[in-house]
């Protein structure tokens, strides 16, 4: 019981990190085979969701500043602690270069945009990391009522005699986790720009829909 929690954590932090490469892949092909504009439109795609997230997260003080520093902290940890940030820098200057930089330079110009493209990228993941925050108000608040009203169905339905079906109560609670991932990952990885609003309101409909199911026909009678 008490690993649980960091096995939890655990596959969290690989399937963000499984989303951010599948993330970086899709961006990559975008930027070099589908849009003209190449790179600038990605850079216009996170100004646009960055400012869309700035909006979503002005309901709570506190939050306003989420996007960004979301953003921030996921390219310092991939970029800025593993030294690509200070070394695009680094040889970006004239100043003369060590052996080893000059040996690893050629490789880095050669893979620049690939790596202009990941940076770009990762700011954008953290971007819709945080709109993804500041949607579980709406998704919590959406189930909640889904749950009192299909306890309470529930409730009638032993009363009166009605029939069970449990099949219905394991396929409510499994399409649950497919809706919510399918969310997850078109927020995450989707090229383009992403309103919330076409998104979220959608999934958190969906899946309020399937828990007032699965609640209604939670257990057998006894």
């Amino acid at each position: 019981m008490l690993v649980a929690p960091v096995k939890l954590a655990a596959a969290v932090v690989l399937t963000l990190l499984g989303l951010l490469l599948v993330t970086w892949i899709v961006d990559a092909v975008m930027v070099h085979h589908v849009w003209p504009e190449g790179l600038v439109r990605l850079e216009a795609v996170l100004g646009g969701d960055l400012e869309r997230a700035r909006q979503l997260a002005s309901w709570c003080e506190a939050c306003a500043g989420l996007p960004g520093r979301t953003a921030r902290i996921l390219y310092a940890l991939l970029f800025e602690l593993t030294g690509l940030h200070e070394m695009g820098i680094r040889f970006a200057d004239r100043a003369e270069l060590s052996v080893p930089d000059t040996i690893v330079r050629s490789t880095y110009i050669e893979h620049f945009e690939a790596i202009r493209v990941a940076m770009v990228g990762t700011k954008l993941f953290g971007v819709r990391l945080a709109m993804l925050v500041t949607a579980l108000p709406l998704l919590s608040l959406l189930y909640a009522v889904a749950l009192a009203d299909g306890l309470v169905q529930r409730a009638i339905r032993r009363a009166s005699g009605g029939r069970e079906s449990a099949s219905l109560y394991h396929r409510a609670k499994h399409l649950q986790v497919v809706a919510l991932a399918f969310g997850v990952t078109v927020t995450l990885v989707w090229p383009g720009p992403v309103s919330p609003s076409w998104v979220w309101i959608p999934t958190a409909v969906l899946v309020a829909g399937l828990a007032r199911v699965q609640w209604t026909y939670y257990k057998k009678h006894t």
